[in-house]
């Protein structure tokens, strides 16, 4: 059975919700990453934070990115799924929540990130192009 914990990205770096989204995309570009999970001081996940985000919910809106915080754009629970969950409940997961990037979680600590290119390089290229596809649609 192969497992979240066998084809997630490990150690994901975060933007602390407190810092600003001038910081944040600076991290991004630094790492060459279009998302980021945002952490609390405790170090549990509060959200993720794109790149899109930033544009779209504080740019367009008129808001300051240079005293915008990471943690006032993370809304709601974020999805996540635990590092010893079977490959297929993470993709249904992440077509039904139509999303790009799942966080995973070990004993409620932020340990990886499963992204689309780590479903295509695991799968077989018709299971994850139909993964892709559903994710995207």
């Amino acid at each position: 059975m192969t497992t979240a914990r066998d084809i997630m990205t490990t150690a994901p770096r975060c933007v602390g919700e407190n810092e600003t989204l001038v910081d944040a995309a600076r991290l991004m570009a630094s790492l060459d990453v279009g998302a980021l999970p945002i952490c609390g001081d405790n170090k549990k996940l509060k959200g993720m934070l794109t790149d899109r985000d930033i544009v779209v919910k504080c740019l367009a809106e008129g808001g300051d990115p240079a005293s915008a915080t990471a943690g006032s754009l993370g809304q709601g629970k974020p999805v996540t799924v635990s590092v010893d969950d079977d490959i297929e409940d993470v993709l249904e997961v992440m077509k039904r929540h139509q999303i790009r990037r799942v966080p995973v979680i070990e004993d409620h600590e932020l340990v990886g990130i499963i992204s689309q290119a780590d479903v295509a390089l695991s799968l077989a290229p018709e299971e994850a192009g139909e993964t892709v596809a559903e994710i995207s649609s």
